[in-house]
């Protein structure tokens, strides 16, 4: 007898058709009885194999092997289920079996796991192929599915677009993910501080969903709050109604002297203050009559059905849980055939379903909590006209209706709490749909005064309907506006339309605006459902429903994988979507190289082709050629381009502490405050670009400061300026923020450091303490703290607290004096000897009754030395303040042991010296002793016995021992050389033998040489060039130190030599003549490769030019980038001051880059200041009266008309569109115009105008795609910067997007943005700048002659 197969998904769906089917006779891997073999697969059995499988030279990412695009894919058995995968090829090829009917998740995934299969290991030929299709596992749908199967060919189009889909995805990912990861894999992963190497992963549906939320988190960072005022009057409709006052809001309509004018924000508030107080002004005292009062009745219908998407976002909003486990608990109710399949898009019924539906409700009946209202259904049949109405719509299914319960309850009492929660969700939804509708009475009232309109409405819940079933929303029947008026249902039955109502006054509200909200796990999975658009409104969101990004299946994971990799944060508390650091870092990337994957259109236009696919109106093979096109471009075009600089550039602001590599530095432009070198960013903050990683160079560095990391702004100015402003939000160890300002010190030895300055600090009320002395409040002052009435008035009150013993108390310590009387020990006092001690502090009363602050040693407690004793009497040591003593030392007994060691030649002992002191009488060589004249010197501590047969201390220099120096010798005997206190010298030399060595070095001109150069001197016979020697006249000089000999040889003493000495470099350049160094000389900066005996040799020199010597900064900008910002200062010969920057032409040549004049043309429209004509120039409309305005926003050209009608309503009445914002995304908005500036309207809804044919074809059937350079977000204004939101904020834009954005000539001072205000005065300085440029190059030339002396 011939068997049929069945092949489902997972092993419990097989045991469910098992059981239905009678089929009992388990094997290994299937079962099977006379009529049916039952098999299974667990997941994906067949997959697409790495392209190492293609070619073994794939295993290594090369650029020169991309792009990656095979004929034919292979494919391959996954591992780890080959053996299932073999039980179910050897069932397919069975000669018993007849029929297989494939069994596997209804929709396009299960449908793709079966196709791979097929396609791989193949059908036995003849054997018949039906494709079961089901909703739900209930017994008698699987039955219905088996006995309605179709032909397996019906859905070759589906399996097409799943293929497809492997394909789209795997291709997208080896190419672009291999040719990032091998271009810029090292510099992100430097950048990210990664433990190991991660490759740059990179997805369809993965990069946009991450450009997501990158673009709404610079969104929100960017935001600036913006406050609003409004007017609300009170009024009743007597004076004696109290009871019924409302509360009724301003609003400038038509007929307002308000409608539409500039000074609004929005139609019910003002942007000043000023204007909402006038307006008060303007009304109070008038009268006010009610000119409308509507009464009505509105319902709101139960919302559609549930699909997975608004499942996900649901329970992410009530149950804090991701979609990733909101699928998983469906998934769970599903397979206890609670529900219906879960992976569906569809929000309505099938009419075949809406017709059967009181199957489910009698079943349901047998769920206590809804029993009720289902037998209320019941008994009313509302269930029966279903199909008729919104909730039944065959149209909006295609693979599955929405999800509802089955009504089959046997595995309820096996769930556990979340999933019987989410159960609940969809069974009160799915009932509500059965219910009326909730009522509502509604009233609105329009009150008038002056012309000027007043708005108030309200609505109270009559009759719940649904609400009943799924709950009333929170505040439901209390909205906003029936908080401010709780009278207006019961006045509007009393009131008529013209009677006069009572004023009881008017108020005014400040509100402000908001930035959008972060998305949650749930709001993602409906913005990607929507094509990248969060809809609030449930059901403007059903009506607008289109493509989506990715599918009901895939979406969870996406996000859940996202978080995985560390690409963004998932708060498991909220549920809120954040991007990590790497995350925006790989934004970047993409955003700069393959930019249309972060467009959630184009994303959602390739979903719109493979449903395409799945209907048959678009073939396989012509989307799979326009994908291959479009991957094969977007590779070729990343492996030519070399954008390493520029992304480092761009990524940097999210390097964090370990970053490393190109991405972590970045140049402040600022000198080093010890060696002169650049300083730059470095991981934990800022350093000096000298440092070495050997530990030599340079240490100077700038890191994280009471808790606070320091902007590059306020860094830069502490260098320059040596102080910052007061800067918030330091943090003490007591964990108190505190605000300061840093200033930059440096000490007698060149040591720099930064510390607090309070003194700008403006005073700060402290909360919950209060004056000792008086009473009244306490506040922090910059020197310390202070009763606000001694602050005030010093003779009304006299209690102020500074620095006690060089130290400032924190808020703790002073909480505790002035609560508790006194406060714990504290370390870090300073006494008069410079001592550090610790004491606590105690609130003392004086003889005079003030109160004052005292020291208290009493409980501190004595730190013993472990394994010495006292050399006089053999007590224990103990740690003083002052240093170590005996312990049984008594205050004020003479006869106690006075044993102690404090400071010496201003050092403290340690106390491992101090143990050797006291065990072994001697300690070893301790160096950094200071003498009273200021020198430093080297001893041993000895312990000896004095006269009066007391231990003493005294300095021993008869056992130091000399600190040698390493690998050289005396050039004179051959001994040792070793540091001394003058310098260096032989180790031979005897102050007591006349005849032991003398040489020495000490210092030469003002100058010690350092180890490394006495090394030098020692084993070359002279030293590298040493600069800062200073002669007696006090003039510094550069020079090589050399041994000097006579005749025979022998070295006499030192001498200075001034030949070739090594002029000093400029780092990171060359010289863009010959390429070689650049060097200082005396008039500026030249070429290393000069020389003045070869005529040929390079004569390219940086001198002063039109009177400003440029700074190294600046000529190192000008040779890197071969041109320089607007540097201020210039002269010209009629000694008029000029701004320009500089550039260097083809053939080396230093000249002003001045901007290209276009002719002004003139326009229509009228200057808004004199009327008379504007001029459009390159970069404005402009007049003669110095008005001028910006012609090109956001990459838009503003026509004409556009700015007319600017100038005359203050904004336009329909949307521009096709803005460009930084991150590349096109947007569409009002424009307004006010105080003489043009800016973005976002509040302007606009007016509706017929749309041009706009094409919203998907990618496959466009060309043209977005390019790097379309990411640039630039609005040309009247300052150099760009204006966003209304807010002008400095142009950051790299130099090649500058470039790029239609080469732009906008030029940066050093702290400020101008723009080249005034082009006419360049027309002046043109001739003059040519003449004056011919002059410096022969002054130029003729100071090649001191280059004679200086250059090798």
């Amino acid at each position: 007898m011939a068997k049929s197969l069945i092949i489902t998904e997972k092993p419990s769906v097989a045991q469910e058709f098992a059981r239905i089917l009678g089929v009992s006779g388990r094997n290994d891997g299937y079962i099977e009885n006379d009529s049916y073999v039952i098999t299974w697969c667990v997941g994906h059995l067949v997959e697409m194999v790495y392209p190492e499988e293609y070619d073994e030279k794939y295993k290594k990412w090369k650029l020169e092997d991309l792009p990656f695009l095979p004929r034919n894919y292979k494919y391959n058995v996954i591992p780890n289920v080959s053996r299932q995968y073999d039980v179910v090829h050897k069932m397919l090829h069975r000669q018993d079996i007849e029929r297989v009917y494939w069994a596997g998740d209804a929709g396009k995934e299960g449908q793709t796991i079966e196709e791979n299969i097929r396609r791989f290991g193949g059908v036995r030929e003849g054997m018949e192929e039906l494709r079961v299709w089901i909703d739900s596992q209930t017994e008698e749908e699987i039955l219905r599915g088996i006995r309605e199967a179709k032909p397996m060919s019906e859905y070759d189009n589906l399996a097409n677009s799943g293929i497809m889909r492997t394909i789209e995805d795997y291709a997208m990912g080896i190419n672009f993910s291999r040719v990032m990861s091998v271009k810029y894999g090292k510099l992100l992963n430097d950048a990210a501080a990664t433990q190991s190497y991660t490759a740059i992963a990179v997805g369809r549906v993965m990069t946009c969903v991450l450009g997501m939320v990158v673009i709404r988190e610079r969104e929100i960072r960017n935001f600036t709050e913006t406050p609003f005022y409004r007017v609300a009057g009170r009024f009743s409709a007597s004076e004696d109604s109290k009871q019924q006052i409302i509360e009724a809001e301003w609003k400038a309509v038509e007929g307002s002297r308000y409608f539409e004018s500039p000074l609004l924000y929005k139609e019910n508030g003002f942007k000043k203050q000023e204007s909402a107080e006038k307006l008060i002004t303007e009304l109070t005292g008038k009268k006010a009559v009610a000119v409308s009062v509507e009464q009505g009745t509105s319902k709101k219908r139960a919302p559609l059905l549930f699909n997975l998407a608004e499942l996900q976002a649901e329970c992410s909003k009530r149950f804090k849980i991701s979609p990733d486990e909101t699928l998983q608990v469906a998934q769970d109710l599903y397979e206890k055939k609670l529900t219906t399949y879960p992976r569906t898009d569809a929000r309505v019924l099938s009419t075949a379903v809406a017709k059967e539906i009181g199957r489910n409700l009698n079943r349901l009946k047998g769920y206590e909590p809804t029993r009720s209202y289902v037998e209320q259904i019941l008994k009313g049949n509302s269930h029966y006209g279903i199909a008729k109405t919104q909730y039944t719509d065959d149209s909006k299914v295609t693979d599955h209706y929405a999800i509802i319960p089955t009504g089959q309850l046997t595995e309820l009492g096996k769930l556990n709490e979340l999933q019987r929660k989410v159960f609940d969700l969809v069974v009160r939804r799915f009932l509500s749909i059965f219910y009326p509708p909730a009522e509502y009475e509604t009233v609105k009232l329009v009150v008038e005064i002056e012309k000027e309109r007043f708005f108030a409405s309200a609505k109270e819940l009559k009759k719940p309907g649904f609400l009943d079933i799924v709950g009333r929303p929170k505040n439901e029947g209390e909205n906003e506006e029936e908080k401010e008026s709780p009278g207006l249902v019961l006045l509007a039955k009393q009131l008529k339309t013209g009677e006069e109502l009572f004023v009881h006054g008017f108020e005014l509200k400040e509100g402000k605006t908001n930035p959008p909200k972060r998305y949650t796990s749930g709001s993602m999975v409906l913005a990607m459902e929507n094509a990248g658009q969060l809809i609030e409104e449930e059901e403007l969101r059903e009506q607008i429903k289109g493509s989506g990004i990715g599918t009901s299946a895939t979406r969870a994971e996406i996000i859940k994988k996202l978080v995985r990799i560390g690409y963004l944060n998932l708060n498991k508390k909220n549920q809120i979507l954040s991007p990590e650091r790497l995350g925006e870092m790989i934004f970047e990337v993409v955003s700069m190289t393959v930019p249309a994957l972060l467009n959630p259109k184009m994303t959602a236009s390739w979903e719109k082709g493979l449903d395409g696919i799945t209907r048959g109106t678009v073939i396989m093979e012509d989307y799979r050629r326009k994908l291959e096109d479009f991957i094969r471009k977007e590779t070729v075009s990343m492996i030519e381009k070399n954008l390493t600089e520029q992304i480092a550039v761009r990524i940097h602001p999210f390097v964090g502490k370990g970053g490393r590599g190109l991405a972590a530095k970045k140049s402040l432009g600022v000198p080093c405050p010890i060696c002169g070198g650049e300083m730059e960013t470095t991981p934990f903050g800022y350093g000096c670009s000298n440092y070495k990683r050997d530990g030599s160079g340079c240490k100077f560095s700038i890191g994280t400061i009471a808790g606070r990391d320091l902007e590059e702004e306020e860094v830069k100015l502490l260098l320059t300026e040596g102080k910052t402003g007061v800067l918030q939000g330091f943090i003490s160890k007591s964990r108190k923020r505190f605000s300061a300002a840093l200033v930059l010190e440096k000490d007698g030895e060149g040591k720099v450091s930064v510390t607090f300055d309070f003194s700008g600090n403006e005073p700060e009320i402290l909360e919950g303490l209060s004056c000792p002395a008086c009473g009244g409040a306490m506040e922090i002052t910059p020197f310390g703290y202070s009763c606000v009435k001694h602050h005030e008035n010093p003779e009304e009150c006299y209690f102020s607290i500074g620095k006690i013993a060089g130290k400032s108390l924190s808020v703790d310590d002073l909480t505790d004096l002035l609560t508790k009387g006194r406060t714990d020990v504290l370390k870090g006092f300073t006494a008069k000897n410079k001592k550090k001690f610790q004491a606590a502090l105690v609130l003392e009363t004086g003889e005079d009754g003030k109160k004052n602050v005292g020291f208290d040693f009493s409980r501190n407690e004595a730190e013993i030395v472990e394994g010495v004793q006292c050399p006089m009497c053999g007590g224990t040591i103990q740690k003083k303040s002052f240093g170590y003593g005996c312990a049984n030392y008594e205050p004020g007994n003479p006869d106690t042991c006075r044993f102690a060691i404090g400071t010496l030649a201003e050092k403290d002992l340690t106390e491992a010296q101090v143990k050797q002191l006291l065990l072994e009488g001697r300690t070893e060589t301790i160096r950094g002793f200071k003498s009273k004249t200021g020198k430093k010197f080297d001893a041993c501590v000895a312990l000896v016995t004095g006269e009066d047969g007391r231990k003493v201390l005294k300095f021993d220099f008869d056992h130091v021992e000399a600190k040698k120096v390493k690998d050289v010798v005396c050039p004179l005997c051959g001994g040792d050389i070793v540091q001394t206190p003058f310098g260096f010298g032989c180790a031979n030399y005897s102050k007591d033998n006349p005849e032991s060595c003398r040489f020495s070095i000490g210092k030469m001109s003002e100058k010690a040489l350092n180890e490394t150069q006495v090394k030098q001197l020692l084993t070359e016979g002279r030293t590298g060039t040493i600069r800062g020697f200073k002669s007696k006249a006090g003039k510094k000089f550069d020079a090589r130190v050399a041994l000097n000999k006579d005749e025979t040889g022998k070295v006499t003493g030192l001498k200075f030599d001034f030949t070739d000495l090594e002029a000093p470099k400029l780092k990171d350049v060359v010289c863009p003549v010959c390429g070689g160094d650049i060097v200082k000389t005396p008039f500026g900066y030249g070429c290393a490769n000069y020389s003045k005996d070869n005529p040929e040799s390079c004569r390219f020199s940086v001198g002063q030019i039109a009177g400003v010597k440029l700074k190294e900064a600046q000529v190192k900008e000008l040779l890197s980038q071969r041109k320089t910002g607007v540097i201020q200062g210039f002269v010209a010969k009629t000694g008029m001051k000029f701004d320009a920057p500089l550039k260097i032409t083809g053939e080396g040549q230093i000249v002003f880059d001045f901007p290209e004049k276009p002719k002004p043309v003139e326009t229509a429209v009228s200057c808004p200041r004199c009327k008379k004509p504007l001029m459009k120039s390159q970069w404005y409309y402009e007049c003669e009266c110095g008005f001028r305005v910006s012609h090109t926003v956001a990459k838009v050209p503003l026509p004409e008309e556009v700015i007319k009608e600017l100038f005359e309503t203050g904004k336009t009445r329909a949307k521009v569109t096709g803005f460009v914002s930084k991150a590349g995304n096109q947007f569409d908005t009002c424009l307004k115009y006010e105080d003489e500036r043009i800016s973005f309207d976002f509040d302007n809804p606009g007016e509706s105008t017929p749309k041009e044919n706009v094409s919203e074809k998907p990618f496959y059937e466009e060309a043209e795609q977005p390019t790097a350079s379309d990411i640039v977000y630039s609005v040309q204004a009247e300052s150099g910067s760009v204006m966003r939101e209304g807010r002008m904020i400095p142009d950051d834009r790299t130099e090649e997007s500058r470039n790029s954005a239609e080469q732009e000539k906008t030029v940066l001072e050093e702290n400020s943005f101008t723009m080249y205000d005034d082009m006419s005065r360049f027309d002046s300085f043109a001739e003059e700048m040519a003449a004056e440029q011919a002059r410096e190059t022969e002054e130029q030339l003729a100071g090649s002659n001191f280059l004679d002396d200086f250059m090798p």
